[in-house]
């Protein structure tokens, strides 16, 4: 039998408070958290726990890091907004940053995932009227299915989640939803002229870690090139050293015509997107056709630097290549018969649950939270595990112990 979760009189106070006041938008796991460092976080009766989803991936330098933090309190004593109604001293300098980080010509900031997610989709249709010439109103974009790119309005317009969709309506329209990881499907729709873009996950990350075939994104790439379509790669969780390389696209060799970045930009400071293309896609928006009262800040553009930086000077994709593959390993290894499937790339992993009890990975969730290990469900079956990049494998094994003492719970 699963534990019955305990929790005290002082986190039930604050469960409670968010019950009452809060809109019941989200379903957490009942731990009220209040301290973080490295891989661990602590809740508010100072119990540690291993986190292992690192707030979307957006702590992938680890909760708190010391650099990270000095940065952000230097700015913030400093200068934190000035609006882009002026120019700051920080602005441009993390623009060639960035930009040279990434070999792109231009740098669109912006504040968090979906705000870039809505700024390149806009881009392309720009390109797609300016400079590819589609006619007047008739741009569309191809998407994936199971995609997961945000929630707005005009981004759940193309989610095939019902729970996104279900009395939101009415849609935009101008997408056109293909398979992911099929690459005759998004050769058949590549065929239609009006088509702008193609956004796409290298790894769908809220679909439950699904990786899709080798060579199908340098496939996909080439033949959005060759349609003259651009490929716009939201690289939101997968990028930033996640998967094993800085970028998910990097395994394929693929340099995307826009990138879309956020979540670990900031190392879980702070909300910071960007969006990168070069001149030729950027330039097509002209001055007050776009932009963002926070977007560029100059608190923003010193956390971004300085997270960047950390991720190459502590080898933090070299590192999750090699604990994300171990990670892999050691649960392929438990052998359980509750886990039907191990799956994932450098540490953004995931594992499949097999029970007749459909809240048997929700169960399982709380019983790792009783053994000190965070991690939640996704689409019901799935559990995601994404510790921060910095983890050992010491603390690997350690927490691979946890999610096997849990496993036995299921019955």
């Amino acid at each position: 039998m699963l534990a019955t979760s305990s929790i005290s009189p002082l986190t039930q106070k604050y469960l409670q408070l968010e019950e009452q006041y809060g809109a019941h938008n989200y379903h957490p796991l009942p731990v009220v958290l209040s301290k973080g460092s490295g891989v661990f976080v602590w809740d508010v009766d100072d119990k540690r726990y291993f986190d292992f989803l690192s707030g979307y991936s957006a702590v992938n330098q680890g909760h708190c890091h010391p650099k990270i933090i000095a940065a952000f309190i230097e700015q913030a004593q400093k200068l934190t907004l000035t609006s882009r109604a002026f120019h700051s001293d920080l602005l441009g300098e993390y623009a060639q940053y960035i930009t040279n980080y990434f070999g792109y010509d231009k740098v669109l900031p912006m504040n968090t995932g979906v705000e870039a997610v809505e700024t390149a989709l806009k881009l392309a249709r720009r390109w797609g009227y300016e400079v590819k010439g589609i006619e007047a109103n008739k741009a569309k974009i191809i998407v994936c299915a199971q995609n997961f790119h945000g929630r707005t309005l005009n981004v759940v317009s193309f989610s095939t989640d019902p729970s996104s969709r279900i009395n939101f309506g009415p849609f935009m329209p101008g997408y056109e939803v293909v398979e992911y990881n099929n690459i005759a499907a998004l050769q058949a729709a590549l065929q239609d002229k009006n088509v702008a873009g193609f956004l796409v996950e290298p790894i769908q990350g809220e679909a439950g870690v699904v990786v899709p075939d080798e060579g199908y994104l340098s496939k996909a790439a080439a033949m959005c090139k060759e349609a003259n379509v651009l490929f716009i790669a939201d690289e939101i969780q997968t990028g930033l050293a996640r998967t094993g390389k800085m970028l998910a696209c990097d395994y394929e060799n693929v340099h995307p015509d826009i990138l879309i970045l956020g979540k670990a930009l900031a190392g879980g400071v702070m909300p910071v997107s960007a969006v990168l293309a070069d001149d030729e896609i950027m330039l097509t928006i002209k001055p007050g056709e776009h932009g963002s009262t926070y977007g560029g800040n100059p608190l923003a553009c010193k956390v971004a630097m300085v997270s960047l930086q950390v991720l190459k000077d502590e080898h933090m994709a070299e590192n999750a290549a090699v604990q994300g593959e171990y990670l892999r390993n050691q649960l392929t290894a438990l052998n359980h018969p509750n886990i039907s499937l191990v799956r994932g790339k450098g540490l953004l992993n995931a594992i499949v649950i097999k029970h007749d009890n459909k809240e048997a990975a929700w169960d399982l969730c709380l019983q790792m939270k009783e053994y000190g290990l965070l991690a939640k469900p996704t689409h019901g079956d799935k559990i995601r595990f994404a510790p921060p990049l910095i983890i050992t494998k010491e603390q690997v094994d350690e927490s691979v112990d946890i999610i096997n003492r849990s496993l036995a719970h299921l019955v």
